[in-house]
């Protein structure tokens, strides 16, 4: 009975006039396309001796996402099938899309498209790293030195109750701004130091992290982690330049970890 009666009365015109009349309001239809030009670096190893470019590509924006991520995807997908670039969850987590975009360093799922059509958008691949293909640059070196901190809890010992190691709220308190540090390593591409020196210097990204294993009051391998970082490049190649706090998608500060682990080696 219910059934029928909804049925009738969907079928009623002033009803369904009123329904056409609503979408007609709150959702206009575009009729002129909003078009927005892309240029993205390309480079392809296969064909080593074709220098690399910029090439150009006009994407509608009435008929694509907000951010930068749905463009390319939108290019990869409708005009150019060749185009290669790195992502995953498209939710700012995994850090897969991290490129240089007009400028900065960022995420190409967070990153809102600029909607004013006059100007365009540059797309290359984080700087100062070598190129895979066209937007992916080669992290190997970034992951090795991540490799090289030992990023995972050490202990001499064991709970007597055979448990998990616990933590005070306070002590846990100590690794928010550093956990969530998802390794997409924007930072130290923008930093300059790490452009002069990244063979020995470890960067922002990793050093943050080296910083959240030294005051995680469950590890046991502080003298050792400090140890580590005791010499001439692998944290004093920072001059405090910031650029890795300005640009870090995430909101996180490199660079106040990076001066906290100073303070501990200078003053242990």
């Amino acid at each position: 009975m219910y059934k029928s009666q909804l049925v009738s009365i969907l079928s009623k015109p002033s009803f369904q006039n009123c329904f056409k009349r609503g979408l007609a309001t709150s959702h206009p239809v575009p009729t002129q396309p909003k078009l927005k030009t892309f240029k993205i670096y390309r480079w392809n190893p296969d064909t080593p001796d074709v220098k690399p470019k910029m090439q150009e590509y006009q994407i509608d924006l009435n008929k694509c996402g907000p951010m930068v991520l749905d463009a390319i995807l939108k290019i990869k997908n409708e005009q150019d099938a060749t185009l290669t670039f790195r992502r995953s969850c498209r939710e700012g987590i995994c850090g897969s899309c991290a490129m240089n975009i007009g400028g900065r360093n960022t995420l190409a799922c967070l990153c809102k498209i600029d909607q004013d059509t006059t100007k365009e958008t540059k797309l290359y691949p984080l700087p100062h790293m070598f190129v895979v293909r066209d937007l992916v640059p080669d992290l190997t070196h970034f992951y090795q030195q991540y490799k090289s901190i030992q990023p995972y809890l050490q202990r001499d010992s064991v709970p007597e109750d055979g448990k998990e190691n616990l933590q005070s709220i306070e002590d846990r308190k100590k690794l928010d701004g550093l956990y969530e540090c998802i390794l997409c390593a924007c930072c130290s591409t923008s930093c300059p130091s790490y452009w002069w020196n990244q063979q020995q210097y470890l960067g922002p990204a990793v050093l943050m992290q080296a910083y959240r294993w030294l005051i995680d009051s469950r590890d046991q391998a502080s003298a050792v982690r400090k140890e580590m970082l005791q010499n001439s490049m692998s944290l004093y190649r920072c001059h405090t330049i910031m650029n890795c706090s300005r640009t870090c998608p995430k909101g996180l500060n490199p660079g106040r970890a990076i001066a906290e682990i100073k303070k501990q080696l200078a003053f242990e």
